[in-house]
């Protein structure tokens, strides 16, 4: 069985070759602006927009902890919105990370990934701005993604593993 593939670098800018899925974690309250999505902002305007509007509209559609909303920005390149999170702060429930949501939101990537024949490429999700830890994130990829067989790389854009 492979394992996930840790290098430095900026996931917006894949490194592999063939198709691949860039997956983030984002909240259940519709913000987008601070963390990991700025930098997918700055490269398309899409996933941005398609969240806005996924959350606008979730009245009528799936949008909520644990959903995955899949945006094609380039023929070869999507972005998986990954609802993972509740809300922004940390409080009396505690870091907004939600493990579950972003288990649940994993195994829709990998289906995905799967049909596409792609590969996953993602920063430490939700351990960024959602306060979550890698030792609880990491074996849920490796359940979800590695071994059924989809390669996942992790970048590490500028400080070293956590």
């Amino acid at each position: 069985m492979s394992e996930i593939t840790y290098i430095r670098g900026d996931a917006t800018v894949p490194s592999v070759k063939g198709v691949k899925v860039i997956a983030h974690v984002c909240n259940d309250i519709g913000g987008w602006g601070k963390g990991f999505v700025l930098a997918i902002s700055r490269r398309w305007p899409e996933p941005e927009k398609s969240c806005r509007a996924w959350h606008r509209e979730r009245a009528s559609n799936d949008f909520g902890l644990g959903a995955v909303q899949f945006v094609q920005v380039e023929p070869y390149v999507w972005v998986a919105n990954m609802v993972g999170q509740r809300g922004i702060r940390t409080g009396s429930k505690g870091v907004p990370v939600r493990y579950e949501a972003i288990d649940a939101a994993l195994e829709r990537l990998a289906e995905k990934a799967a049909d596409l024949g792609a590969s996953v490429q993602m920063p430490r999700i939700g351990c960024g701005l959602a306060g979550g830890k890698w030792a609880r994130v990491e074996p849920l990829i490796t359940d979800r993604l590695v071994r059924r067989g989809i390669a996942v790389t992790v970048y590490d854009h500028g400080e070293g593993r956590s």
